[in-house]
């Protein structure tokens, strides 16, 4: 009984905490602007994202949850009497943690495993809102005819803490992607 008690407290803590409600990814999240250039035949995007930053969002990174930020890229050849045909689909993923012992927000990129540490939510942030020079594309991919980018962005709940894997199994209520931003690309 007495563990029934502690586990309707903990549930009661969490959900006044934030952590069970899926209003912590409230606020803005789409994609601004983007583009490419192209420099030596590879296709560079250039995004700016504006992800939600709000006091929820803080609280779980100070709790130890991860957050992954993922922004999607895919270029479709266009074709007029069929479905368009999927030539690129690539995704940059990197993750947002908060280091309690340097006091700083850690960003990591989950391919390269470089990280960059910044001293406030608002700078990480806009760190990960900025992409700039990502290779999408080399120009022996396309083959003639139009082509379209697409691009969205996306934050979701990574790791759990293992002390809060047991009690959050349920809930996916931290995810969200934003709308595709599309334009012609310039070939």
């Amino acid at each position: 009984m007495l563990r029934l008690h502690r586990a309707i407290l903990l549930s009661l803590a969490l959900a006044a905490s934030g952590l069970a409600l899926g209003d912590a990814l409230d606020g803005v999240l789409e994609v601004r602007s983007a583009y490419v250039n192209i420099d030596k035949g590879v296709f560079l995007l250039h995004a700016r994202v504006e992800y939600p930053d709000n006091p929820a969002i803080r609280d779980a990174l100070h709790d130890g949850i991860t957050l992954t930020f993922d922004l999607d890229a895919r270029v479709d050849r266009e074709r007029h009497f069929w479905f368009n045909a999927n030539v690129v689909d690539l995704t940059l993923r990197r993750e947002l943690t908060y280091h309690a012992v340097s006091d700083r927000y850690v960003v990591r990129d989950t391919r390269s495993g470089d990280q960059v540490t910044f001293p406030t939510l608002e700078e990480a942030i806009e760190y990960l809102g900025k992409v700039d020079a990502w290779p999408i594309l080399v120009e022996p991919q396309l083959d003639g005819g139009s082509y379209t980018i697409n691009v969205r962005a996306g934050v979701r709940r990574g790791h759990l803490p293992a002390s809060l894997r047991a009690i959050l199994f349920w809930t996916d209520d931290w995810a969200r992607v934003s709308e595709w931003y599309t334009w012609s690309l310039p070939v």
